[in-house]
């Protein structure tokens, strides 16, 4: 194994998953500004969520779900901190307890035996069921990361069709706000 190898496989043994929260103004080009920082850098994004939170203040969230080296992670969170419309970012994953959310919806094509299993799985996972045709269902789930990947592998051999995924959606745990201007 030559040096570079090794030294790869050492960074790769500690990456980390990183939950971002990112209060922004409301503004056109304000997510462009955020996902360019990843582009030009080389960080991959996940999982991205946003939507406005404050219709007064002209306030959104970005929720993003990214992965590197801790020394990473801190370098993503300063250049995120130095964006004109960056409000703050906090790290859900190590500033503070935090919860997560995705949902998904699936379309499944089954009928007989087979949908009286998905409708099994429905019951055990909590899903919902969403539409229904005499050859397909479509199912809807929130949850966090483990449990969605867990209801989508169950699902496959099953007749899964196709599916959308919301991407997480996080917020700290308490009475006090995730992000404060």
């Amino acid at each position: 194994m030559n040096a570079s190898t090794y030294f790869l496989q050492e960074r790769i043994a500690r990456t980390v998953r990183a939950t971002l929260s990112i209060l922004v103004d409301n503004e056109v080009g304000a997510l462009a500004r955020v996902v360019g920082l990843f582009a030009g850098r080389g960080y991959n994004i996940e999982s991205l969520a946003v939507a406005e939170t404050d219709h007064q203040k002209h306030t959104s969230r970005i929720t993003i779900v990214t992965s590197g080296t801790p020394q990473i992670i801190e370098q993503i969170k300063a250049q995120l901190g130095r964006l004109v419309p960056v409000h703050s970012v906090v790290d859900l994953s190590v500033d503070t307890p935090g919860i997560e959310r995705e949902m998904v919806l699936i379309k499944v094509r089954c009928n007989g035996e087979l949908r009286a299993e998905c409708l099994r799985l429905v019951e055990v996972f909590r899903a919902r069921v969403i539409d229904i045709t005499h050859d397909s269902l479509v199912l809807e789930l929130t949850g966090n990361n483990s449990k969605v990947e867990r209801f989508i592998e169950l699902l496959v051999p099953l007749g899964l069709v196709e599916l959308g995924r919301s991407g997480v959606v996080a917020l700290s745990r308490g009475a006090e706000p995730t992000a404060v201007d």
